[in-house]
Protein backbone atom coordinates (compact mmCIF):
# COMPACT_ATOMS: atom_id res chain seq x y z
CA UNK A 1 0.00 0.00 0.00
CA UNK A 2 0.94 3.51 -0.83
CA UNK A 3 1.58 5.18 2.94
CA UNK A 4 3.50 8.53 2.31
CA UNK A 5 3.51 10.54 -0.95
CA UNK A 6 6.52 13.58 -1.49
CA UNK A 7 5.58 15.04 -5.06
CA UNK A 8 3.00 17.60 -4.67
CA UNK A 9 1.67 16.65 -8.35
CA UNK A 10 1.42 12.58 -7.56
CA UNK A 11 -0.19 13.35 -4.10
CA UNK A 12 -3.12 15.55 -6.03
CA UNK A 13 -3.38 12.87 -8.33
CA UNK A 14 -3.57 9.89 -6.22
CA UNK A 15 -5.65 11.54 -3.60
CA UNK A 16 -7.99 13.25 -5.49
CA UNK A 17 -7.67 12.33 -8.96
CA UNK A 18 -6.37 16.16 -9.86
CA UNK A 19 -3.93 15.46 -12.96
CA UNK A 20 -2.83 18.86 -13.81
CA UNK A 21 0.60 18.44 -12.33
CA UNK A 22 1.38 15.69 -15.10
CA UNK A 23 2.48 15.44 -18.00
CA UNK A 24 -0.22 14.63 -20.40
CA UNK A 25 1.60 12.11 -21.89
CA UNK A 26 2.93 10.20 -18.85
CA UNK A 27 -0.73 9.66 -17.24
CA UNK A 28 -0.83 6.38 -18.64
CA UNK A 29 2.21 5.35 -17.14
CA UNK A 30 2.26 6.89 -13.44
CA UNK A 31 -1.23 5.44 -13.54
CA UNK A 32 0.31 1.98 -14.18
CA UNK A 33 3.01 2.55 -11.70
CA UNK A 34 1.33 3.78 -8.86
CA UNK A 35 -1.64 0.97 -9.25
CA UNK A 36 1.28 -1.55 -9.11
CA UNK A 37 3.31 0.07 -6.11
CA UNK A 38 -0.09 0.30 -4.48
CA UNK A 39 -0.40 -3.41 -4.49
CA UNK A 40 3.34 -4.53 -4.03
CA UNK A 41 4.42 -6.07 -0.73
CA UNK A 42 8.06 -5.83 -1.64
CA UNK A 43 10.26 -3.46 -4.03
CA UNK A 44 10.94 -6.09 -6.57
CA UNK A 45 6.81 -6.69 -7.50
CA UNK A 46 8.11 -3.29 -9.39
CA UNK A 47 10.40 -4.88 -11.40
CA UNK A 48 7.49 -5.33 -14.18
CA UNK A 49 8.68 -5.55 -18.13
CA UNK A 50 9.44 -1.87 -19.54
CA UNK A 51 9.60 -0.41 -16.11
CA UNK A 52 13.60 -0.45 -15.85
CA UNK A 53 13.24 -1.01 -12.11
CA UNK A 54 16.53 -0.53 -10.26
CA UNK A 55 18.13 0.13 -6.40
CA UNK A 56 19.31 2.90 -6.33
CA UNK A 57 22.89 3.71 -4.94
CA UNK A 58 24.78 6.27 -2.82
CA UNK A 59 22.88 8.70 -1.09
CA UNK A 60 19.64 7.10 -1.82
CA UNK A 61 20.43 4.11 -0.94
CA UNK A 62 17.60 2.29 0.12
CA UNK A 63 15.28 3.46 -2.53
CA UNK A 64 14.02 2.03 -5.77
CA UNK A 65 13.20 3.65 -8.85
CA UNK A 66 11.16 3.22 -12.25
CA UNK A 67 10.99 4.74 -15.46
CA UNK A 68 8.40 7.19 -16.23
CA UNK A 69 9.78 9.09 -19.47
CA UNK A 70 13.81 9.59 -20.49
CA UNK A 71 15.02 11.01 -17.25
CA UNK A 72 12.09 11.49 -15.13
CA UNK A 73 11.68 8.31 -12.65
CA UNK A 74 9.40 7.42 -9.66
CA UNK A 75 11.28 6.98 -6.77
CA UNK A 76 10.21 4.77 -3.40
CA UNK A 77 11.47 3.31 -0.41
CA UNK A 78 9.89 0.51 1.66
CA UNK A 79 8.70 0.55 5.06
CA UNK A 80 7.73 -2.81 6.33
CA UNK A 81 4.94 -4.00 3.27
CA UNK A 82 4.09 -0.57 2.34
CA UNK A 83 5.72 2.19 -0.51
CA UNK A 84 6.55 5.54 1.49
CA UNK A 85 8.12 8.49 0.24
CA UNK A 86 6.90 7.89 -3.19
CA UNK A 87 8.58 10.63 -5.38
CA UNK A 88 8.32 11.92 -9.14
CA UNK A 89 12.10 12.95 -10.01
CA UNK A 90 14.80 13.71 -12.37
CA UNK A 91 17.77 12.30 -10.17
CA UNK A 92 19.75 11.99 -13.61
CA UNK A 93 19.78 15.96 -13.78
Amino acid sequence: MIRSIRSKAIRAYWTKGDASGIRPDWLKRVRLVLSRLDVAAVPQEMDLPGLSFHALSGDMAGRFAVSVSRNWRITFAFDGEDAVDVDMEDYHG
